[in-house]
């Protein structure tokens, strides 16, 4: 019996190679073959001799090493990427149990009853009391899946978990590059408290001279005013900076998972080693690789099979009952000879009239449709995103250097203005707006300067850098 049983669960396990899930295509990008082009452009398209991005571990890619201990930090530390390495772990769960219900369960069971038969029930006319003892090892309901219904469901588990495992490479990628962007606007902002620090005493020292000069009748309570108006300006973007460092430093405190050693906090953005020039490629097929859109091809995949799913409900569904055991009135007797008992019982249900059948067939195809859709514009995103990437940094080095060259000409108009007023040919008033534009234009170009290492950041994950896999793997 049991070389028998074994005979049918083989026989049955070759007949069921395979699923009524639709054959996987995968959908067309919707995007263009090559990267933008044009005025906006013409820096990035000289990038073709610097390194791939997916060539790069982020360790290669920021070359500044408090940048890269801060980093290796979050990675050990951050409580997102832990939530994201445990969904990765839950989904492999699920699939090792949707996996498991492809073979048969062998259950082993034991029975005891006793009973108490009436006497006008009993066929001696008198009440008696009846034990039953038996065991047994066999399999049961197990469902013999000819159709493929439970192979579309493991299936659809394996692509869901590989989509956790794509989500989980995404997030690192997305802490890196959020953890690198608050360090340098951490780096932007106490450049900039710096600036405001030292203006502050330049404006403090010339609102104490014109103090002097007013006391002793040589400029007026208007220029006085002024110049105070100046200083009070100062003490504001003082404090105002000052309050942006601290709240980059707890936003970086909470993206590395544990206070970041003051020393290895960067004092200004020169301080920084600015990271690797990086190539997006020739083709934008190198978006096809990106974790979020492999996460979201997985969940395409996913709906794919279990359409399969669906369709194999129309089906019969087979299962299968079998045991082989011992049973006996007295347990003394369970197991000698001739007390062997054997049970086979496969059941078939066949659905005849199931409304619920035709609609959920329906919705997993429709559900299929929006994976596409969703699929699609995953793809489109990334794109855009890449692309304004490469438009920024076709043109940020344009910008720098007419920033550069304004903060020199506002510098010279202040001197000058300055020159003038000391000398009694012109007003404070000119100072006064000499001072405005010089210091807005030391403040854009800390911006442009922190904005043109941001976007090789940008481009970076962009491009679906930065990964290693070998890092919190799920394996």
């Amino acid at each position: 019996m049991v070389r028998s049983l074994l005979s049918i669960i083989i026989m049955v396990l070759f007949l069921t190679g395979c699923t009524m899930a639709p054959r996987y295509t995968r959908p067309e990008a919707p995007i263009p073959e090559d990267w933008p082009s044009g005025d906006a452009y013409k820096e990035s398209e000289a990038m073709t001799e610097a390194p791939v991005a997916q060539e790069l571990e982020w360790q290669e890619f920021f070359t500044d090493e408090r940048l890269q201990k801060v980093i290796a930090m979050a990675l050990q530390n951050s409580r997102d990427l832990r939530i994201a390495a445990l969904n990765v772990e839950r989904a492999r769960a699920v699939y090792g149990i949707q996996r498991a219900q492809l073979w048969p369960t062998v259950d082993a069971v034991g029975t005891m009853s006793k009973e108490r038969v009436p006497a006008d029930l009993s066929d001696s006319g008198r009440a008696k009391i009846t034990d039953y003892y038996s065991v047994n090892l066999g399999v049961l309901s197990w469902e013999i899946d000819l159709f493929g219904r439970l192979r579309s469901l493991k299936d659809q588990a394996l692509e869901e978990y590989l989509a956790t495992e794509h989500v989980r490479r995404g997030t690192k990628i997305s802490l890196i590059a959020a953890v690198a962007e608050v360090y340098l606007a951490l780096a932007a902002d106490r450049e900039a408290l710096k600036l405001s620090q030292s203006t502050l005493v330049a404006q403090q020292a010339s609102y104490d001279l014109i103090q002097q000069r007013y006391k002793v009748g040589v400029t007026t309570e208007l220029d006085l005013r002024r110049a105070q108006t100046q200083v009070d300006i100062a003490r504001r973007d003082v404090a105002l900076y000052m309050q942006m460092a601290a709240q980059d430093e707890n936003a970086l405190n909470l993206l590395v998972g544990v206070p970041v050693p003051k020393e290895l906090l960067p004092p200004d953005l020169d301080s920084v080693a600015p990271p690797k020039e990086i190539s997006p490629g020739i083709s934008s097929d190198v978006l096809l690789s990106r974790p979020d859109i492999l996460a979201t091809e997985h969940q395409l995949k996913a709906v794919n099979a279990s359409i399969g799913a669906a369709r194999a409900a129309f089906f019969p569904r087979i299962s299968l009952t079998s045991t082989i055991g011992t049973a006996s009135y007295e347990l003394s007797r369970l197991f000698e000879a001739g007390s062997s008992t054997w049970l086979f019982a496969p059941q078939a249900t066949m659905p005849v009239f199931d409304t619920r059948l035709w609609s959920a067939l329906r919705g997993v195809t429709v559900e299929r449709e929006i994976a596409v859709a969703q699929y699609e514009k995953a793809i489109q995103m990334a794109f855009k995103e890449v692309a304004d990437a490469l438009a920024k940094y076709g043109t940020v080095g344009d910008q720098l250097a007419a920033q550069e060259s304004l903060v020199q000409a506002s510098a010279d108009a202040y001197r000058l203005s300055d020159a003038r007023y000391t000398k009694g040919i012109d007003s404070y008033l000119s100072v006064l707006d000499a001072q405005r534009s010089l210091f807005a234009a030391q403040q854009a170009l800390i911006i442009i300067r922190l904005s043109r290492i941001t976007n090789l950041v940008t481009l970076y994950k962009a491009l679906g850098g930065g990964d290693d896999s070998s890092y919190g793997s799920s394996e």
